[in-house]
């Protein structure tokens, strides 16, 4: 199944958003500023993007919505958001799509690439 679900390339922000949460589950906004880091400050998502897009990787059941365990800072319930099995799958089968990729430009010209 997972084949199938990787089939194209995932975005830069997808990817970025499943590696931000790979070893941890985080909130949405600490997703917000590592997607950033990460990215090297190229993905600067709005809060209604980011949502936007946790909400489908929620449908796409690649992450998944779990108990908080701190009291929040603004008295309001914090969502944390973690990989499923599925989303740790993709994110590994992108991995390995981008590692192929790399690996051919390295063939096509040499280790003097980048």
């Amino acid at each position: 199944m997972t084949e199938k679900l990787t089939k194209h390339p995932l975005t830069e922000a997808t990817f970025f958003i499943l590696l931000s949460i790979a070893q941890k589950p985080k909130h949405g906004y600490a997703i917000l500023k590592d997607v950033e880091t990460l990215s090297g400050g190229r993905i600067k998502f709005s809060t209604g993007t980011l949502y936007g897009a946790i909400s489908r990787l929620l449908e796409q059941q690649w992450i998944e919505q779990i108990e908080n365990d701190q009291p929040p800072d603004t008295g309001r319930p914090r969502k944390d958001y973690a990989l499923t099995m599925t989303g740790r799958s993709v994110l590994n089968a992108e991995i390995g799509r981008m590692e192929n990729v790399l690996a051919s430009a390295k063939r096509r010209f040499g280790e003097d690439i980048g």
